[in-house]
């Protein structure tokens, strides 16, 4: 059975719903930064860096719960997956909602993350259900073009909120859009995996599964490449808030600054859907990857010059050409992780993108943790991690065949 069958939607509704569903993760951190002072005053937080852990609870949950929802959709099918993962976030939404306290707050987090997971990862094996190779990366560079928008405005929605309510409306929004993108799921999308393709459920076939995976040389290695990448955008992420409203006390400008960064991510997975196709993955890759390292380095130096806090447009063009960078790497990387990925699509999905996360939870936090009123340690971030990456790509493909 063709999983892209004439009963399913038409591509560009299938981009935009996969999309949407996975922005859940997108909206569920990027609406919520400028309220991190907000909730940090209303639940008795003392030190101001423990507000990130608002963002970095929702990525150990996300990364935690990738690795049952890929084999649960192996063995249940894509859509009931997908589905129970949006009632886990709604439920994380509500006592997000309730919260008394900092402690409440982070675990209604953590179980939002465990929810989104579900979406996030099944989704990807749904794509991998209906495309392969550079066709998946294309699909996907538009499903992140899609995806950008919300990164684009969600933060200046989350503000705007918090113009006219408390911040626990920001919550009320997201159970709103579970609500109704769930529905159109649930009313459009057919099942991509047929029943004779499934599997059942076993904890030792899992671990041995997971095994299998992580000995081949390229999902293990571009699984790994992706993490330091994304920590490093973690660490931006959590500590975003800081830098443009605190430090370049920018205040309600915030989300037209953050809006500017994310959109250089969409321009970047829109080119990269069309170039890809030409020049392939793992060359667009390796180029990112060294423009990353060979600006990072450089402009390490000059923010020392200027004690951390260089000026903010020469920030903001660093910044975009690195987020440029970001956006060529985010798809490639996770197309050539799935790519030997085929038969086992959902399992493949949860250790991929559970991994990556995981490790990315780990340097997102240090690269944050470490704010001090200066954009050093992030810049230094992404100068390191970016070459570590880097090292990780070239040994991954010493041990393949050439790219066609």
């Amino acid at each position: 059975m063709n999983p892209r069958a004439s009963t399913s939607p038409a591509l560009v509704e299938f981009v935009i719903l996969i999309a949407l569903i996975i922005s859940l993760v997108a909206l569920s951190i990027d609406a919520m930064l400028p309220a991190l002072p907000h909730i940090a005053a209303d639940l008795g937080v003392t030190r101001i860096n423990d507000s990130q852990y608002v963002i970095t609870v929702f990525f150990a949950g996300m990364g935690i719960g990738q690795i049952f929802f890929g084999p649960l959709s192996d063995s249940i099918g894509r859509r009931p997956a997908i589905l129970s993962g949006l009632l886990l976030f709604a439920a994380g939404c509500l006592l997000s909602i309730l919260a008394v306290d900092f402690t409440q707050m982070l675990l209604g987090r953590f179980l939002q993350g465990l929810g989104a997971s579900g979406p996030r990862i099944v989704s990807i094996a749904l794509v991998r259900d209906c495309f392969k190779g550079r066709e998946m990366a294309r699909v996907m560079s538009f499903v992140m073009t899609v995806f950008i928008l919300v990164p684009v405005f969600a933060p200046a929605v989350g503000q705007g909120i918090l113009l006219i309510a408390d911040w626990r409306l920001i919550f009320v929004m997201f159970l709103g859009l579970i609500v109704a993108v769930g529905f159109w799921f649930w009313q459009r999308q057919p099942e991509t995996l047929t029943r004779d393709k499934r599997i059942a459920f076993s904890v030792a076939q899992l671990i041995h599964d997971t095994r299998g995976i992580l000995r081949l040389r390229a999902a293990f290695g571009y699984t790994l490449a992706m993490g330091l990448v994304f920590g490093a955008f973690i660490g931006y992420l959590s500590s975003s808030q800081q830098i443009f409203q605190v430090q370049y006390q920018l205040q309600d400008l915030f989300p037209l600054y953050f809006g500017i960064l994310a959109a250089a991510i969409g321009c970047a997975s829109l080119v990269n859907a069309r170039l890809v196709m030409r020049f392939g993955m793992r060359r667009l890759s390796r180029i990112a990857l060294s423009a990353i390292c060979l600006l990072s380095f450089p402009f390490f130096l000059l923010a020392l010059v200027f004690d951390g806090h260089p000026n903010l447009y020469l920030l903001m063009l660093y910044l975009l050409i690195v987020f440029f960078c970001f956006g060529v790497l985010f798809g490639n990387l996770n197309a050539m992780a799935m790519e030997p990925l085929g038969n086992i699509a959902g399992l493949g999905s949860a250790v991929v993108g559970s991994i990556s996360t995981l490790i990315s939870v780990v340097f997102g936090v240090i690269v944050a943790n470490a704010y001090d009123n200066t954009v050093l340690p992030l810049v230094l971030g992404f100068a390191v991690l970016g070459l570590i990456a880097l090292l990780v790509m070239r040994w991954t493909e010493a041990g393949l065949a050439p790219e066609i």
